[in-house]
């Protein structure tokens, strides 16, 4: 597990994945899931090359330190949409955007600026 990614600007949304990259997000789901672009099986996000997600959301910006955070956050927060995980781990989804943007070099107060963000303002069930 790396902490870099390579992405590419462009496709249906704004950011394009270019190498297969993972974390490890302790996100329990029975039974693992696999799509063309993610999986999660045993606690790891695998974002697949080709991937796409929308990066920063608001009066966020994206800088290199904000890359590989939000395409995690992104990728959970789908997978919450598409009921394959519950909705209960959004909180969980929100720490892990502050934990790596803090592992990628974001200031401590920017990183708690993003994550007061995503508490507020992001996407809830409907």
């Amino acid at each position: 597990m790396s902490n870099s990614i390579k992405y590419s600007f462009g496709g249906k949304y704004k950011w394009r994945l270019d190498e297969t990259n993972d974390y490890l997000v302790l996100v329990p789901c029975d039974p693992p899931y696999i799509s063309e672009y993610l999986s999660l099986a045993n606690g790891v996000l695998t974002c697949f090359s080709g991937y796409e997600w929308d990066g920063a959301s608001g009066p966020a910006i994206d800088t290199a330190n904000f890359m590989r955070g939000s395409l995690f956050h992104d990728a959970l927060y789908q997978l919450m949409h598409e009921a394959v995980i519950p909705w209960k781990n959004r909180k969980r989804a929100d720490k892990i955007l502050r934990e790596i943007c803090l592992a990628d070099g974001m200031s401590k107060i920017r990183a708690w600026w993003v994550y007061v963000g995503v508490r507020i303002g992001a996407g809830r069930k409907k």
